[in-house]
């Protein structure tokens, strides 16, 4: 009778061990599953930014939440230094006016988001509050209409030691909105593409204020 009851007792913890490592071997997988889709999506598709003070107001306001299309746009290398396993080259054309998101030219832990302003073969120069815009189709130079998104006030554009740019191949020209209180191409020059995240493609956060761009 003894061993009749032991047996069934072994039975039991052999059953319950199994049903264990079955629900952790669910569980493993649905962790794995999820790395495998989320991963993937973060490196080289969509990644989250929150705006940070106020350089790209009045469009944008400190602690909005975005979300960046990276695809296209951001070169991103897998694997190691020593042994990189490919990368993904950007294939998609940045335009006039996009509002990107990138890595700071004099800290790259830091991400910035500005507004493009100058594309590759342009010439900018700054001049009396306007921004002018000289390049093949417009060789006499324009200024740039910028009322669709700025102000009359914020509309000002002042350079700082220098006034003129010439962008190059892999180059572009960016400002902030807030021109007056805007870190950009002005203060450190002009923005390699190659530190490019993505170009913002929905706001979030505040669900009140939520626009796909």
């Amino acid at each position: 009778m003894d061993s009749e009851e032991n047996l069934n007792k072994e039975e039991k913890r052999e059953s319950k061990l199994k049903n264990v490592a079955v629900s952790v071997w669910e569980l493993a997988k649905i962790v794995l599953i999820s790395f495998a889709i989320i991963i993937p999506i973060r490196t080289f598709i969509f990644q989250p930014f929150f705006v940070q003070g106020s350089s790209m107001e009045p469009n944008f306001h400190d602690g909005e939440y975005l979300i960046v299309n990276e695809l296209g746009y951001k070169k991103t290398t897998v694997g190691t230094e020593e042994r990189q396993l490919f990368t993904a080259v950007p294939f998609k054309e940045i335009s006039r006016k996009d509002i990107i998101v990138f890595r700071n030219p004099q800290n790259l832990k830091e991400f910035f988001i500005k507004r493009v302003i100058g594309l590759p073969g342009d010439k900018i120069e700054i001049k009396d509050g306007d921004v002018v815009i000289y390049n093949e189709g417009n060789p006499q130079g324009g200024i740039l209409e910028e009322s669709d998104y700025l102000t009359k006030m914020l509309h000002e554009t002042q350079c700082y030691r220098q006034c003129e740019f010439e962008v190059g191949e892999d180059e572009l020209f960016v400002l902030g909105d807030n021109r007056k209180y805007s870190s950009d191409s002005r203060s450190w020059g002009l923005l390699p593409k190659d530190y490019v995240i993505g170009k913002v493609l929905l706001r979030a956060w505040p669900f009140s204020e939520a626009q796909i761009f």
